[in-house]
């Protein structure tokens, strides 16, 4: 099968304390102070095998996602630039939606020809966080398209535990094409849920949440605020089509970062009648510019929810949590707590409209100029047709 496959040089910096295991599995637990020089080729490699309670999908639409691009981007040093666990050589992607196309002798849940999105967190089942029900933080997680292999491909090969059916969404799209793209935003959506709703645990209809980085999770950050009562949703880049985005995904206010004495404390205080925002969500990655807007204008009982991975450390004036009785709290991943489940079920009502955040189609063959596209981040999602 023709496969997207990303490798580059094992090179861990000089002060960059490497772990035994890392040496051993060639996994850094820290890509963007291991791997350099990638390189990217799509190249024919063999179909994978099925496990029993495996599921084959031909694989229709797939995703870039902002780590994709992290790991096609280098540092001046020809680092790649994202900060997570990374094994290389991988077949990258890991936003993905397609059919069945064979099923392993034990799968109990699925059938050839089944229309089905997946999850990229793969979790074990057996450690104490996966059976404490935070699959999200398995002990053993590997991540499809960087650890494990992904879905720039003809074929993957996925646990059914990970697949969702998305069969009832094709009563809702003309075309194959807008179903399997939208079945592929399943998963950045999908992590937007779980920082809004499960690692934030909601907010009361009437708050106001403030996005800052509208790639495809702040947009997505936008729209599911929105649908659970947000009265103002206030989104801050530095990148004028994606500010256009945000207001089509439903942001009453978006703010140009870059513009001169612009401060997003100052515009947040002046919308909220200098209350503050009861939610601030970090999406850009760029938390030593942001968290420190965020503190200034955080309401009481207010919470920061992180989910722009980067390798990054920033200062913060911890007496507000006290003063204010807020709160920090950290998000990764999209499984569990039925988030695919309820996703595609508000797809389908129609209350969530997706394909306003897809900006560009590229066809497989054209994958290398699509990822050059990414890098200049003016896109809300570039979508992949494998098939």
């Amino acid at each position: 099968m023709k496969a997207m496959v990303a490798d580059a040089q094992w090179a861990p910096q000089k002060d960059y304390k490497i772990a035994s295991e890392e040496i051993r599995a060639k996994r850094a637990k820290t890509g963007s102070r291991v791997w350099r020089s990638p390189v990217f080729e799509i190249k024919d490699v063999p179909t994978p095998n099925l496990g029993s309670h495996d599921v084959l999908i031909r694989i229709k639409s797939c995703g870039i996602c902002g780590s994709d691009t992290h790991l096609y981007e280098t540092d001046e040093d020809k680092y790649i630039i994202y900060s997570g666990p990374v094994k290389l050589p991988c077949i990258i992607g890991h936003e993905y939606s397609g059919i069945v196309e064979k099923v392993g002798e034990g799968v109990a849940n699925f059938k050839i020809g089944d229309k089905v999105a997946a999850e990229s967190i793969i979790w074990c089942g057996a450690c104490a966080p996966c059976r404490s029900g935070t699959f999200n933080q398995c002990e053993k997680v590997e991540l499809a398209g960087i650890t494990a292999p992904g879905g720039f491909a003809e074929f993957i090969v996925t646990n059914e535990r990970q697949c969702w059916k998305i069969n009832e969404l094709a009563e809702i799209y003309d075309g194959q094409d807008s179903l399997f793209d939208t079945g592929a935003l399943i998963e950045p959506v999908g992590c937007a849920y779980n920082g809004l709703f499960v690692s934030g645990g909601g907010f009361s209809p009437g708050a106001v949440v403030a996005v800052f980085g509208l790639g495809p999770i702040g947009l997505a950050t936008i729209a599911l605020s929105k649908i659970a009562g947000a009265s103002e949703v206030l989104g801050f880049d530095r990148v004028d089509e994606r500010l256009d985005l945000g207001r089509e995904m439903g942001a009453d206010f978006v703010y140009n970062v870059d513009e001169t004495n612009l401060f997003p404390s100052e515009k947040i205080l002046e919308a909220t009648d200098g209350r503050g925002a009861d939610i601030q969500v970090e999406a850009s990655g760029t938390a030593n510019r942001t968290i420190p807007e965020m503190e200034k204008s955080l309401a009481v009982n207010g919470k920061i929810i992180y989910l722009g991975r980067a390798a990054t450390s920033t200062s913060m004036y911890l007496d507000i949590l006290v003063s204010g009785a807020n709160q920090i709290i950290g998000s990764r991943g999209h499984s569990g707590h039925g988030i695919y489940g309820n996703i595609i079920k508000l797809i389908k009502s129609g209350r969530l409209d997706l394909q306003k955040m897809i900006t560009s189609h590229f066809d497989f063959k054209d994958l290398p100029t699509a990822l050059k596209q990414s890098s200049r981040r003016t896109d809300g999602k570039i979508m992949i047709k494998i098939s």
